[in-house]
Protein backbone atom coordinates (compact mmCIF):
# COMPACT_ATOMS: atom_id res chain seq x y z
CA UNK A 1 0.00 0.00 0.00
CA UNK A 2 2.81 2.41 0.87
CA UNK A 3 4.46 1.76 -2.47
CA UNK A 4 1.20 2.47 -4.31
CA UNK A 5 0.69 5.75 -2.47
CA UNK A 6 4.26 6.83 -3.21
CA UNK A 7 3.73 5.90 -6.87
CA UNK A 8 0.61 8.05 -7.07
CA UNK A 9 2.46 10.94 -5.43
CA UNK A 10 5.36 10.62 -7.87
CA UNK A 11 3.01 10.61 -10.86
CA UNK A 12 1.19 13.69 -9.55
CA UNK A 13 4.51 15.43 -9.00
CA UNK A 14 5.76 14.84 -12.54
CA UNK A 15 2.29 15.65 -13.93
CA UNK A 16 2.24 19.09 -12.34
CA UNK A 17 5.69 19.84 -13.70
CA UNK A 18 4.80 18.55 -17.18
CA UNK A 19 1.65 20.68 -17.35
CA UNK A 20 3.54 23.79 -16.29
CA UNK A 21 6.31 23.14 -18.83
CA UNK A 22 3.73 22.60 -21.59
CA UNK A 23 1.98 25.86 -20.73
CA UNK A 24 5.24 27.80 -20.84
CA UNK A 25 6.27 26.19 -24.14
CA UNK A 26 2.84 26.83 -25.66
CA UNK A 27 2.91 30.47 -24.59
CA UNK A 28 6.41 30.93 -26.03
CA UNK A 29 5.41 29.18 -29.26
CA UNK A 30 2.38 31.42 -29.79
CA UNK A 31 4.62 34.46 -29.33
CA UNK A 32 7.28 33.01 -31.67
CA UNK A 33 9.73 33.23 -28.76
CA UNK A 34 12.63 30.91 -28.01
CA UNK A 35 11.64 27.57 -26.50
CA UNK A 36 15.09 27.37 -24.93
CA UNK A 37 14.32 30.65 -23.20
CA UNK A 38 11.08 29.07 -21.99
CA UNK A 39 13.02 26.16 -20.52
CA UNK A 40 15.35 28.57 -18.71
CA UNK A 41 12.32 30.48 -17.42
CA UNK A 42 10.72 27.22 -16.25
CA UNK A 43 13.71 26.33 -14.09
CA UNK A 44 13.99 29.88 -12.75
CA UNK A 45 11.19 29.28 -10.24
CA UNK A 46 11.91 27.93 -6.77
CA UNK A 47 8.57 26.12 -6.96
CA UNK A 48 9.60 24.21 -10.07
CA UNK A 49 13.07 23.35 -8.79
CA UNK A 50 11.73 22.13 -5.46
CA UNK A 51 8.91 20.12 -7.01
CA UNK A 52 11.50 18.52 -9.29
CA UNK A 53 13.51 17.48 -6.24
CA UNK A 54 10.35 16.15 -4.59
CA UNK A 55 9.37 14.08 -7.64
CA UNK A 56 12.94 12.78 -7.88
CA UNK A 57 12.97 11.58 -4.26
CA UNK A 58 9.61 9.85 -4.70
CA UNK A 59 10.83 8.20 -7.90
CA UNK A 60 14.00 7.02 -6.15
CA UNK A 61 11.83 5.52 -3.41
CA UNK A 62 10.04 3.45 -6.06
CA UNK A 63 13.09 2.21 -7.94
CA UNK A 64 14.92 -0.86 -6.71
CA UNK A 65 18.05 -0.42 -8.80
CA UNK A 66 20.89 0.90 -6.66
CA UNK A 67 22.75 4.00 -7.77
CA UNK A 68 24.75 6.81 -6.20
CA UNK A 69 21.95 9.28 -6.98
CA UNK A 70 19.31 7.06 -5.38
CA UNK A 71 21.36 6.57 -2.23
CA UNK A 72 22.02 10.31 -1.98
CA UNK A 73 18.41 11.43 -2.42
CA UNK A 74 17.09 8.84 0.04
CA UNK A 75 19.41 9.92 2.85
CA UNK A 76 17.29 11.20 5.71
CA UNK A 77 18.95 14.59 5.87
CA UNK A 78 18.57 15.13 2.12
CA UNK A 79 14.90 14.14 1.99
CA UNK A 80 14.26 16.20 5.11
CA UNK A 81 15.88 19.29 3.61
CA UNK A 82 13.67 18.91 0.55
CA UNK A 83 10.66 18.53 2.84
CA UNK A 84 11.50 21.88 4.45
CA UNK A 85 11.81 23.52 1.04
CA UNK A 86 8.50 22.17 -0.29
CA UNK A 87 6.76 23.25 2.92
CA UNK A 88 8.10 26.77 2.33
CA UNK A 89 6.80 26.61 -1.26
CA UNK A 90 3.29 25.81 -0.06
CA UNK A 91 3.22 28.36 2.74
CA UNK A 92 4.83 31.19 0.74
CA UNK A 93 2.41 30.72 -2.14
CA UNK A 94 -0.69 30.62 0.02
CA UNK A 95 0.37 33.53 2.24
CA UNK A 96 2.13 35.83 -0.24
CA UNK A 97 1.05 34.99 -3.77
CA UNK A 98 -2.32 33.26 -4.02
CA UNK A 99 -4.30 36.50 -3.75
CA UNK A 100 -2.34 38.12 -6.59
CA UNK A 101 -3.81 36.06 -9.40
CA UNK A 102 -6.57 33.61 -10.19
CA UNK A 103 -5.40 30.96 -12.69
CA UNK A 104 -7.92 28.96 -14.67
CA UNK A 105 -7.98 25.60 -16.44
CA UNK A 106 -4.70 23.77 -16.80
CA UNK A 107 -2.78 26.57 -15.09
CA UNK A 108 -5.02 26.19 -12.04
CA UNK A 109 -4.36 22.45 -12.00
CA UNK A 110 -0.59 22.90 -12.26
CA UNK A 111 -0.65 25.50 -9.50
CA UNK A 112 -2.71 23.34 -7.17
CA UNK A 113 -0.50 20.31 -7.75
CA UNK A 114 2.77 22.15 -7.17
CA UNK A 115 1.73 24.48 -4.36
CA UNK A 116 -0.84 22.50 -2.37
CA UNK A 117 -1.00 18.82 -3.29
CA UNK A 118 2.71 18.01 -3.49
CA UNK A 119 3.72 19.82 -0.28
CA UNK A 120 1.11 17.84 1.65
CA UNK A 121 1.96 14.54 -0.03
CA UNK A 122 5.70 14.94 0.45
CA UNK A 123 5.34 15.93 4.10
CA UNK A 124 3.20 12.83 4.56
CA UNK A 125 5.91 10.80 2.81
CA UNK A 126 8.51 12.33 5.15
CA UNK A 127 6.38 11.51 8.19
CA UNK A 128 5.71 7.87 7.31
CA UNK A 129 8.65 6.77 5.15
CA UNK A 130 11.83 8.70 6.02
CA UNK A 131 13.85 7.13 8.87
CA UNK A 132 13.86 9.29 12.00
CA UNK A 133 16.44 10.12 14.62
CA UNK A 134 19.37 11.20 12.43
CA UNK A 135 18.78 14.93 12.00
CA UNK A 136 20.93 17.50 13.79
CA UNK A 137 20.84 21.28 14.03
CA UNK A 138 23.93 21.49 11.83
CA UNK A 139 21.87 20.20 8.91
CA UNK A 140 20.03 23.52 8.79
CA UNK A 141 23.27 25.23 7.76
CA UNK A 142 23.41 22.90 4.75
CA UNK A 143 19.71 23.19 3.91
CA UNK A 144 19.74 27.00 3.75
CA UNK A 145 22.42 26.93 1.04
CA UNK A 146 19.73 25.99 -1.51
CA UNK A 147 17.40 29.00 -0.98
CA UNK A 148 20.34 31.37 -0.55
CA UNK A 149 21.93 30.32 -3.83
CA UNK A 150 18.54 30.52 -5.53
CA UNK A 151 17.99 34.05 -4.17
CA UNK A 152 21.42 35.19 -5.38
CA UNK A 153 20.75 33.67 -8.81
CA UNK A 154 17.33 35.36 -9.02
CA UNK A 155 18.81 38.77 -8.21
CA UNK A 156 21.60 38.31 -10.76
CA UNK A 157 19.19 37.13 -13.46
CA UNK A 158 16.76 39.91 -12.63
CA UNK A 159 19.53 42.50 -12.84
CA UNK A 160 20.52 41.24 -16.29
CA UNK A 161 17.03 40.66 -17.73
CA UNK A 162 14.84 42.91 -15.56
CA UNK A 163 12.62 39.87 -14.90
CA UNK A 164 12.05 38.50 -11.40
CA UNK A 165 10.23 35.20 -10.72
CA UNK A 166 8.28 36.46 -7.70
CA UNK A 167 6.84 39.92 -6.93
CA UNK A 168 8.22 40.02 -3.39
CA UNK A 169 11.79 39.97 -4.78
CA UNK A 170 11.14 42.35 -7.68
CA UNK A 171 13.96 44.87 -7.20
CA UNK A 172 12.65 47.09 -9.99
CA UNK A 173 9.40 47.65 -8.13
CA UNK A 174 10.41 47.36 -4.48
CA UNK A 175 14.09 48.28 -4.38
CA UNK A 176 16.89 46.28 -2.79
CA UNK A 177 16.20 47.18 0.89
CA UNK A 178 12.61 45.92 0.78
CA UNK A 179 13.58 42.86 -1.25
CA UNK A 180 16.18 41.88 1.34
CA UNK A 181 13.64 42.40 4.12
CA UNK A 182 11.15 40.17 2.28
CA UNK A 183 13.77 37.52 1.56
CA UNK A 184 14.91 37.66 5.19
CA UNK A 185 11.36 36.99 6.31
CA UNK A 186 11.11 33.95 4.04
CA UNK A 187 14.49 32.73 5.31
CA UNK A 188 13.32 33.05 8.92
CA UNK A 189 10.24 31.02 8.01
CA UNK A 190 12.50 28.42 6.38
CA UNK A 191 14.59 28.11 9.53
CA UNK A 192 11.51 27.87 11.78
CA UNK A 193 10.12 25.05 9.64
CA UNK A 194 13.51 23.34 9.69
CA UNK A 195 13.62 23.52 13.50
CA UNK A 196 10.11 22.09 13.69
CA UNK A 197 11.06 19.23 11.39
CA UNK A 198 14.12 18.41 13.48
CA UNK A 199 12.00 18.46 16.63
CA UNK A 200 9.52 16.06 15.04
CA UNK A 201 12.40 13.87 13.86
CA UNK A 202 13.74 13.60 17.42
CA UNK A 203 10.26 12.97 18.82
CA UNK A 204 9.71 10.09 16.40
CA UNK A 205 13.21 8.68 16.77
CA UNK A 206 13.41 4.99 17.77
CA UNK A 207 13.67 4.68 21.54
Amino acid sequence: MRRRVVAVAAVLGWTGLAIQLYLIFYSRWTLAASLLGGLVSFFSYFTVLTNTLVATVLTCELTSRESAARRWFLQSWVSSGIAVSIAVVGLAYNVLLRHLWHPQGWQWLADELMHDVMPLLFLAYWWFCVPKGTLRLRHIAVWVIYPLVYFAYSLLRGHELAVYPYPFIDVGTLGYPQVFVNAGGVLVGFIVIALLLIALDRWRAPK
